[in-house]
C-alpha cells in the first residue's frame, strides 16, 4: 500500500500540509480533490519523490513500478508510436540488451533475453501502443508522425498514452481529461476501469470521477480526509457534514430560491418547458452539491442581451471547409433565442470547424449563413487563452475591454471571477491555465452577447468554477452553442443536440445517455452494394492477390514446426542435468549455442508468418 504519515510541507510562508496523512491500498482506485492551491499536484510530486517533506515520510511496496503523467514534455523528433512505446521502460531495456547480445554472438543470453522480452509482452506492444493512440483519437497516419509535430494539446495526448503504456503497480495521472472530447473521455474512463494497479487521479470532471473511483481523498486546510466510494458519494457524506453548519447555507438558499422563482413564473409556458425541467434537474442536485460549494470563491453572471434577432443564425444548404475542401456540407440549422444545444460527434468529425463557421472564423464555402442583426456572438475556446496579453495584469485588460467603467467596479467585477486584488494585478503571462481560462471567459461576458459559443470551457476549471460556470448559464437568457467532455455540464446546460457526422449536421434525437449507448453499441456501417460482374470480378483478382501470401504462410508454418520440434528436443536435453557432468565441455557449449540459434531462426519464421497473416488480414480488409 502507499502510505503518507504525518506529512508537513511549507511553500514560502505558506503551510501547505500540516500532519497529513492518508493510506491507499493495493488496487484502490482513488480521485484526489480539492480548490486550486491546496497541494494536490505537490502531494503527486511527494508520491514520486521529486518533492521531500519537512517532516513524515511517504512509503509504498520496494518493488512497485510507478507510472506518471508527464507535466513538462521535452520536445523530441521521435515517432508518435516510439514515444509511446518508451513509456514500456522495461521492455525498451530488453530491446537493448538483446541488440547488445546480438552485436556479441551471445547466442545463449540472447535465448534468456527473448524470453524475458515475450513475458513483458514484447510482442504484443506495439498493438498494444496502437490501441492506446487510437483510443486517444490518433489516426493511423499519426503514429510515425515526430513528436515535435503535434500541437500542444496532442502532446499532452501522447503523454498521457505513455503514462497508459506502463505496466504500472500505481499510476498518477494529473488532469488526464484536459485536451480531450467526449470520446476520447468516455475511452479512457473505460480503459481506466479496466486497469488493474492502483489509480490516484487529479480530475475536475465529476462524471468521470464517478466512473472510475471508488475512493476519494479530499485535501482541506491542510489535511487529507478519506471517503469510500466515488465523487456522488463524497459530495452526499460532506454534504451531511457541513449541513451542521446552517450558515454556510446562506448563498445557496439565495440560488436555490433565484431557480424556483423561475419555475414558478414558466411552469406553464409550453416554449419555457424544457428550460423549466433543466432548472427542477439543477433545483435537485444543487440540495446535494451546494453545501459542499457553499465557500466557492466565485460570483458571477452573464449579462442578457438587450436585443436579440430572432433566428439568430440560419444556415441553408453550408458547406465548411478549408482551402476549398469542404468537411461539412448541407448543414441546414437555426439557432433560436435562448437555445441550448450541445454539439456531439467523433474526434476529428467536424465540430471545431462548425463552431468556426458559426462565429465568422470560415467563411462558408457555399450556401448560406444569415445573421440577425442582433446577434452579438461570444466564443470561447482554448486557443484564446494563447491570445491573452501576457505582459498585462488581468485587471488592465479588463479595464480596457470596459472603457466606460471605473476600476473599482474592474476590481469587483474579477473578484467575482476569483481574482482577489493582488492575483488582479499580477502579469497574465504568470497565470496558472485554469486562470487564464477564468479570465477569457470574463473578458468574453463583457461582450453581453446574445449567443455564447463554447468550445470545451471547462479545461483546466476547478470543480467549484465549474459548478459556478453551469449555474450562470441556467440563468443567463441568451443563447448556447457547447461543445464539451463534461457529461454534468451538457446534462444540466443543454436542451436539445446536434450530431456531427459523416459530413453533415443533423439533430440528434435522444439525451446524452442514449447518445453514449449509441456510441457503445455502434456496429460496422454495411458496405455499399456492387453489381454480381464487378463483384465477380473483384473475387476473382482477391484470390490471385492472395495466393503467394497463402503459400507464403504454409511455408512459414512447416518453418516454424520443425524449428519448434528442434528447440523443444534441444531444450529436452538441456534440462537433464547429469547432461552438464556427463557431456564435454565443448558439446555442451554447442548444444546450448544450437539452442540460441534455434530460437532465433523460429522467432524469424513466426515473425514472416505474422507479416503474411497481416497482409492476408488487410487484403481481406479491404475486399
Amino acid at each position: 500500500m502507499l502510505q503518507a504519515r504525518d506529512i508537513s510541507l511549507k511553500r514560502g510562508d505558506r503551510t501547505l500540509f500540516e500532519h497529513l496523512s492518508c493510506t491507499i491500498h493495493a488496487g484502490q482506485k482513488v480521485g484526489l480533490v480539492g480548490r486550486n492551491g491546496v497541494g494536490k499536484s505537490t502531494l503527486f510530486q511527494l508520491f514520486l519523490g521529486k518533492v521531500l517533506p519537512e517532516d513524515g515520510d511517504i512509503s509504498m511496496p520496494s518493488g512497485w513500478v510507478v507510472s506518471h503523467m508527464a507535466q513538462s514534455l521535452a520536445v523530441v523528433d521521435t515517432p508518435a508510436l516510439d514515444y509511446v512505446l518508451d513509456g514500456h521502460a522495461a521492455l525498451r531495456q530488453v530491446e537493448q540488451q538483446i541488440a547488445r547480445a546480438q552485436q556479441a554472438g551471445e547466442d545463449l543470453r540472447l535465448a534468456e533475453l527473448h524470453a524475458l522480452y515475450a513475458d513483458l509482452g514484447g510482442y504484443e506492444a506495439e498493438a498494444r501502443a496502437g490501441e492506446i493512440l487510437h483510443g486517444l483519437g490518433f489516426a493511423a497516419g499519426d503514429f510515425q508522425r515526430p513528436f515535435r509535430a503535434f500541437s500542444g494539446g496532442w502532446r499532452i495526448r501522447l503523454a498521457l498514452a505513455r503514462a497508459l503504456m506502463c505496466p504500472a503497480d500505481l499510476l498518477l495521472l494529473d488532469e488526464p481529461t484536459n485536451h480531450l472530447d467526449l470520446e476520447t473521455t468516455l475511452w479512457l474512463e473505460q480503459w481506466l476501469q479496466r486497469f488493474p494497479g492502483t489509480l490516484v487521479l487529479i480530475a475536475h470532471d465529476r462524471d468521470f470521477l464517478d466512473g472510475v473511483t471508488d475512493h476519494i481523498i479530499h485535501l482541506v486546510a491542510g489535511h487529507a480526509d478519506t471517503y469510500r466510494g466515488n465523487y456522488s458519494a463524497f459530495e452526499r457524506q460532506r454534504a451531511e457534514q457541513l449541513t451542521l453548519q446552517q450558515a454556510q447555507f446562506t448563498r445557496q438558499q439565495a440560488q436555490i430560491e433565484h431557480i424556483q422563482r423561475f419555475v414558478e413564473r414558466f411552469r406553464a409556458k409550453a416554449s419555457k418547458a424544457r428550460q423549466v425541467q433543466s432548472r427542477l434537474k439543477a433545483l435537485q442536485r444543487m440540495e446535494t452539491v451546494a453545501p459542499v460549494l457553499a465557500e466557492s470563491p466565485y460570483r458571477f453572471g452573464f449579462s442578457n442581451p438587450d436585443k436579440v434577432s430572432n433566428p439568430l443564425l440560419a444556415l441553408t444548404d453550408v458547406a465548411l471547409g478549408y482551402a476549398g475542401r469542404p468537411v461539412l456540407t448541407g448543414i441546414r440549422q437555426s439557432i433560436l433565442p435562448g437555445a441550448r444545444i450541445g454539439v456531439l460527434g467523433a474526434n476529428g468529425a467536424g465540430k471545431s470547424t462548425l463552431l468556426k463557421g458559426l462565429v465568422g472564423e470560415l467563411t462558408p464555402l457555399a450556401g448560406e449563413l444569415v445573421r440577425g442583426p442582433h446577434s452579438r456572438i461570444g466564443y470561447f475556446a482554448q486557443h484564446q487563452l494563447e491570445t491573452l496579453d501576457a505582459g498585462a495584469s488581468g485587471l488592465a485588460q479588463i479595464i480596457r475591454a470596459a472603457p466606460g467603467q471605473r476600476e473599482q467596479w474592474c476590481r469587483d467585477y474579477l473578484g467575482g471571477w476569483g481574482f482577489p486584488n493582488a492575483q488582479a494585478e499580477r502579469a497574465c503571462g504568470t497565470y496558472s491555465g485554469g486562470e487564464r481560462a477564468r479570465l477569457a471567459l470574463a473578458l468574453m461576458a463583457l461582450t453581453e452577447p446574445a449567443l455564447m459559443v463554447l468550445d470545451e470551457p471547462t479545461n483546466h476549471l476547478d470543480l467549484e468554477m465549474r459548478e459556478a460556470l453551469v449555474v450562470a448559464l441556467q440563468d443567463y437568457e441568451g443563447a448556447v452553442l457547447l461543445v464539451s467532455h463534461d457529461r454534468s455540464l451538457l446534462n444540466r446546460v443543454v436542451d436539445e443536440f446536434w450530431l456531427v457526422e459523416g459530413g453533415r449536421v443533423a439533430r440528434f434525437d435522444g439525451d446524452l445517455d442514449s447518445y453514449v449507448a449509441r456510441r457503445e453499441l455502434a456496429t460496422p456501417r454495411r458496405a455499399p452494394r456492387h453489381d454480381r460482374r464487378a463483384e465477380r470480378q473483384a473475387a476473382a483478382q482477391k484470390r490471385a492477390d492472395e495466393q503467394p501470401l497463402r503459400q507464403r504462410l504454409r511455408k512459414a508454418e512447416q518453418r516454424m514446426e520443425r524449428l519448434g520440434a528442434e528447440l523443444k528436443a534441444v531444450e529436452s536435453r538441456l534440462a537433464d542435468p547429469e547432461l552438464y557432468h556427463s557431456l564435454p565441455a565443448a558439446e555442451l557449449d554447442e548444444l546450448m549455442a544450437r539452442s540460441g540459434r534455434l530460437r532465433r531462426d523460429l522467432e524469424a519464421a513466426e515473425q514472416d508468418w505474422l507479416e503474411a497473416s497481416e497482409q492476408l488480414e488487410t487484403l481481406n480488409g479491404s475486399g
